[in-house]
């Protein structure tokens, strides 16, 4: 390696004051703005590049193979025939609705005569057994069979069963929710077919329409006949059955009969009640003539006979005869005497007469009573006639209104089969065609440039978003802003990529690379001004994972040591995986190993390199037991007292815990982060595993840092690379 300058002698004396690492970290906001946009779409412009070809490879091949799609509208309204409204007493319950008749326009038998009149068969648009199966269709067939085991089946040419549901998905009816017109829409490939089809839809409905109506009419006639035969045979049996319940029971239907029956029995009744009332005056006149002995006593409070009234007044006046008598003589005279002769015969006589009159009273209240008997016998039975002729009359009534209901019923179902009849002579609807389908001149949607540019803008906006999310999730380290909020940390310099004959077993004898040996010279820069302005006597080059290339840093600060006539002693400490022998080629037997294990003495291990630099190899990896747990310290005062450097290229951090030992000895430790691949995790914890209370600060360098890439990013170093070195750097690439 060359050096432009000549580089200062460490041992020179200083001033005494404060040194600051030479590169500072300006920690800077994260705020997202167009530019920063900009600029992550320039970083990732290839993986952009890559996901959208990936998007549009299939979505070429399936915009490719559409073709053009044209539709053809039907425009109509149905009514229900004018003839069945006109009647004011017709029943509304069979009003063609709206939802029902599209439901019709879409039912199977429409479809299976419109797709074997116009021989939908004998299209591949919507007969699958005619198509071509895609390459895209293979190779999902074949992934199908690698789960099923049932072989598919192909389609069969003439199979109605899949032609149908390629119609429906062509097909459109609906109507609208505000009004009852009805739109028929149809899409195909073929404009004559879109247009036919809605057409040829309309003409197979009516018909349909019609053979359906028919159909149900005459199953309702032939119904309807049936009911009104039976119907006729209950009318027949129920007025028969009045006719005969009338004539065997002889009911009187004449009103004229009815009234004398009536009459009748008025007079019986009022016979009656005379019988009644002579009977009561003969009963009255029996108890008075009985109650008594004086015969002329009870003839006076009772009406008699002429007879007994006429011997009643006799008796009365001879009486009185008799009191005028006795007033002018005795009682011994002889005309007393004589008259009270005469009175006792006229009261004698007056007894016998009135006795005969009670006699006479008893005979006629007995012919009374028989009378009444006789009477009440009648009228009993004029009674129970009239009521039994009720109760006829009541029955006869019945099967009379029996007789009607029947009759009546069989006037309405006559009246349902006029109306039925009637009917079958309309038409099953009437239709109002808006506007009939036409054959379209311009096909449905977009052409296919608009898809193509509608689907490449999708897809880079789809990789542009796959952009955003990966480099939102990435978490590895790319520049030391993002390492600002590790404490204890020195950033030591952004450390450019070398390419691959850069990085090769020869690097002592390339051409320089201004980029990289200027990097290099700003780690030695810093670590100089980390501690206290002159090189630390020990340095370990470390980092967290293998790969990070802490051995390209390690042998290159070695390089710029020796060449700025500094002696240096490189140790390759990474005891279990060390290829440093590789680039030195020392050929020596024995290394670290050896001398850590007791098997070998320090002399035995250095190699005097022809650039001036001393090299300690690895040494066998197999041995693993080390009897000197100080032996590096006493490499380190060993090259301390030679007046050397000693540079340890240790082992990972998080693979080795030699390492943590080793930087606890050593005076200052560089770590090495591989740009864009080691995680900030991995950076901190490795930092916490090697901070301690003498090498508390711990330099980062940054390594394999694209330019081009970095001076895409919003970081405060992205400027860091001038634009002149990274020409160069660019031309040698």
């Amino acid at each position: 390696m060359t050096i432009s300058t000549v580089p200062p002698d460490r041992n020179l004396p200083i001033s005494q004051m404060r040194y600051d690492p030479r590169f500072q970290v300006e920690t800077k906001a994260d705020n997202f703005d167009l530019a920063a946009a900009f600029r992550l779409v320039r970083r990732r412009a290839i993986m952009i590049i890559a996901i959208t070809a990936l998007l549009m490879a299939p979505t070429v091949i399936i915009i490719s193979g559409l073709k053009p799609a044209y539709q053809a509208w039907a425009r109509l309204i149905i009514h229900q025939p004018l003839a069945t409204s006109l009647g004011a007493d017709d029943s509304h319950s069979d009003l063609l609705d709206a939802k029902s008749e599209t439901e019709r326009l879409l039912s199977r038998s429409i479809a299976e005569r419109v797709v074997h009149e116009l021989r939908f068969n004998l299209r591949p648009e919507f007969n699958p057994a005619l198509r071509e199966i895609s390459f895209i269709d293979r190779i999902r067939a074949k992934l199908r069979g690698l789960f099923d085991t049932e072989k598919p089946t192909s389609p069969v040419r003439d199979n109605i069963d899949a032609i149908i549901p390629e119609y429906f998905r062509a097909l459109g009816v609906w109507h609208e929710d505000k009004s009852d017109v009805i739109q028929i829409s149809f899409t195909s490939n073929d404009p004559e077919l879109a247009a036919a089809v809605p057409n040829r839809i309309i003409s197979i409905y009516l018909d349909e329409r019609k053979d359906n109506l028919g159909g149900r009419l005459d199953s309702a006639q032939k119904w309807i006949r049936q009911r009104i035969t039976e119907q006729q045979a209950r009318a027949d049996v129920a007025r028969d059955a009045a006719r005969n319940y009338q004539e065997s029971m002889d009911v009187v239907s004449k009103e004229d009969a009815q009234d004398e029956r009536i009459k009748s029995i008025i007079e019986v009744t009022g016979r009656e009640g005379k019988i009644e009332e002579s009977r009561l005056e003969v009963k009255a006149t029996i108890s008075t003539l009985e109650a008594t002995d004086n015969a002329s006593v009870a003839a006076e409070n009772i009406a008699v006979p002429d007879n007994i009234a006429t011997k009643q007044r006799d008796l009365r006046a001879q009486e009185q005869d008799l009191g005028r008598l006795l007033q002018t003589y005795d009682g011994n005279a002889e005309a007393v005497v004589d008259l009270r002769g005469k009175i006792k015969e006229s009261r004698a006589d007056l007894n016998l007469a009135t006795k005969q009159y009670l006699q006479t009273m008893r005979a006629k209240l007995a012919a009374l009573d028989h009378e009444a008997q006789s009477i009440q016998s009648i009228l009993a039975e004029a009674h129970e006639k009239r009521t039994r002729d009720a109760m006829v009359q009541t029955e006869l009534t019945r099967l009379q209104h029996i007789a009607d209901l029947e009759q009546t019923a069989l006037d309405k179902l006559e009246d349902q089969r006029r109306d039925l009849a009637a009917k079958a002579m309309l038409p099953g609807a009437e239709l109002e065609v808006l506007s009939p389908a036409s054959v379209p001149i311009a096909s449905q949607g977009r052409g296919r440039l608009f898809y193509l540019v509608g689907a490449l803008l999708a897809a880079i906006s789809g990789a542009v978003t796959a952009a955003f999310v990966i480099e939102m999730s990435d978490r590895t380290v790319r520049s030391f802003d993002q390492m600002a909020a590790m404490a204890r940390t020195i950033p030591a310099g952004l450390i450019p990529r070398l390419a691959r004959w850069e990085n090769s077993k020869t690097m002592f004898e390339h051409m320089p690379v201004p980029m990289f040996d200027e990097a290099i010279r700003t780690v030695v820069l810093s670590l100089k001004q980390s501690n206290g302005g002159k090189l630390p006597n020990s340095i370990v080059v470390t980092s967290a994972h293998s790969g990070e290339g802490k051995s390209l840093v390690a042998r290159s600060l070695a390089i710029e040591l020796a060449a700025a006539a500094i002696p240096v002693l490189l140790v390759d400490g990474d005891l279990r995986r060390g290829r440093l022998n590789s680039f030195f080629r020392s050929g020596l037997i024995y290394g670290l190993n050896e001398f850590l294990n007791g098997h070998a003495d320090l002399r035995d291990i250095v190699y005097r390199h022809p650039s001036g630099i001393d090299f300690i190899p690895s040494g066998k990896f197999s041995l693993q037991r080390r009897t000197r747990s100080n032996g590096l310290a006493e490499i380190i005062e060993m090259a301390s007292a030679g007046g050397q450097i000693v540079i340890f290229d240790s082992a990972p951090v998080l693979a080795s815990t030699d390492t943590v030992h080793l930087t606890a000895l050593a005076e200052r430790t560089l770590a090495v982060v591989r740009w864009g691949k080691t995680s900030r995790r991995a950076v901190e914890f490795s930092l916490q595993q090697m901070k301690s209370s003498r090498n508390s600060e711990i330099v980062v360098a940054i390594n394999n840092v694209n330019p081009e890439r970095h001076a895409l990013y919003n970081f405060s170093d992205s400027e860091l690379f001038s634009k002149s070195l990274m020409k160069y750097y660019k031309l040698k690439s």
